[in-house]
């Protein structure tokens, strides 16, 4: 088994603490103990760092596409070894079972590896001319420096998108990874240093989000900021971007509908539904939330899908027999208590689950809510935790209705067997995302973001890189 490591900040190719000496302790959501700590950045650091960032900008914008593909894939390569290491720092810091650790970490090697070749085709264009002899030319080229701030719900995923289309686009970047999970966030941007990254290309930092990002997104060197996290942070910073004219990517928050209609395969839409609002113990931005199900079979998907919640296994993630670990900190469980408090006081039946489990440790049972109306907070609020929403409708326009309720728009689920019925879902959902009848979101060929409240660009697919890439127009003739 890995043994937990302290984790320092890297700054211009070096491995070191902070200059003022602080740490934060880092504990092991399956037990609340101190496990390690991690180094916390002074305004000092922060310097240093863009300091290394502005450098590493002028160095690795001129690398080839070419030889830039070749090292990421190279990173990736080092990752896939590390695989079952890493996991296991995960899991200690993070809680989420083994398995979807090692799950997190192979899809990241998969993102890299997408990135690595699309560095290869940021084409520009030749735009015909209007007279003889003129050449007009549109050309991509790197924004510069990034500033890229990710939550601890997947400390490798949230960063690896944001990290690799930098880098293939010839950006260089200042992670400020999350305080809660560091140490596998830091054996990411490890291989990407030994697969011979320029060290002044990658910063990673920690301490204080709030004075991390005042500083960096106004500072002159910062040109981009991506953020993943909650809407009311991601309107913050893209107010405090705008003012400084910092171009910006924002992944927030979401309230995904999965609407279940009569014709669907219930048995089916059960079981994939259940994994996937379990998944992470539902800390997942994409994680289905209201569950929306047609009249005629909304008792058989609540009695199947209960089933399916019931027989989660809750327990230590390091444990075999674990499909759901412990919440990822101490906020978690009583926002989970205080949700499911507040839908039993407005008439919801708790089917199953609703409680904290055991003293020790951030462990929250698996919980179906029946009954869930309009007035409810957690119909309201993203919950972001093991709690579904069950909620019966009649027709395609009622509960087009109510996935569109919210100001939220990121992902959405449906099951149904009428390719008339998922066409209109598809054009009257306002939303991001859409998978039908199976989970296909959120791999790195794809789109990845939201609209509305959600958001704005996207983290995967051809189109995640041009955000970090200008286009200069040049029109020339012969002398």
């Amino acid at each position: 088994m890995a043994t937990y490591p302290n984790t320092q900040l890297h700054i211009a190719g070096e491995w070191r603490d902070g200059q003022d000496g602080r740490r934060i302790e880092v504990l092991n959501p399956a037990n609340e103990e101190v496990i390690g700590t991690v180094a916390h950045a002074s305004i000092a650091d922060l310097d240093a760092a863009l300091a290394a960032a502005d450098r590493g900008f002028k160095l690795w914008r001129k690398v080839s596409p070419f030889e830039r593909s070749k090292l990421m894939r190279k990173a990736a390569d080092l990752m896939r070894a590390r695989a079952d290491d890493i996991a296991q720092i995960m899991t200690l810091e993070q809680g989420k079972p083994l398995p979807e650790a090692r799950m997190e970490i192979l899809g990241g090697c998969d993102t890299i590896d997408w990135f690595a070749e699309e560095a290869r085709r940021t084409y520009g264009m030749v735009i015909p001319a209007r007279g003889e002899g003129i050449y007009q030319l549109a050309i991509k080229e790197p924004v510069g420096p990034v500033a890229a701030f990710t939550p601890w719900n997947f400390p490798i995923n949230q960063i690896v998108r944001k990290l690799s289309a930098a880098l293939a686009a010839g950006c260089s970047i200042i992670v400020k990874a999350p305080e809660e999970t560091p140490a596998s966030p830091a054996a990411l941007i490890k291989c990407y240093l030994d697969a011979g990254i320029p060290g002044d290309v990658i910063g990673l930092v920690y301490g204080v989000p709030s004075e991390i990002s005042t500083y960096l997104i106004a500072h002159p060197i910062i040109r981009k900021v991506t953020f993943t996290g909650s809407t009311p942070v991601g309107k913050l910073l893209s107010a405090m971007a705008g003012q400084h004219m910092k171009r910006v990517t924002m992944e927030l928050g979401g309230h995904a509908p999965a609407m279940v209609f009569d014709d669907a395969d219930v048995e089916h839409a059960a079981k994939t539904l259940a994994f996937a609002k379990f998944r992470n113990a539902g800390q997942v931005c994409v994680s289905p939330t209201r569950f929306l199900v047609q009249e005629k079979v909304y008792d058989q998907f609540v009695a199947s899908f209960t089933a399916h919640a019931k027989a989660v296994r809750v327990g230590d993630g390091l444990a075999a027999e674990t499909t759901m670990g412990p919440m990822a900190n101490d906020r978690r469980v009583p926002q989970m208590e205080t949700l499911i408090a507040d839908a039993r006081s407005k008439g919801a039946e708790i089917i199953t689950g609703g409680n904290r489990i055991g003293n020790k440790g951030y462990f929250f049972e698996p919980t179906v809510v029946a009954g869930a109306t309009t007035d409810m907070r957690a119909m309201n609020e993203e919950p972001f935790g093991p709690v579904a929403l069950m909620r019966p409708f009649k027709s395609l326009d009622d509960v087009v209705t109510e996935a569109n309720r919210l100001p939220w728009g990121l992902a959405s689920y449906a099951f149904t067997t009428s390719g008339k019925t998922a066409q209109a879902l598809a054009a009257g959902v306002e939303v991001g995302m859409m998978t039908i009848n199976h989970l296909g979101l959120a791999i790195p060929e794809v789109p990845f973001g939201g609209v509305k409240d959600s958001g704005y660009g996207t983290e995967g697919g051809s189109e995640a890189i041009t955000a970090y890439l200008n286009t200069k127009f040049v029109s020339q003739t012969g002398v």
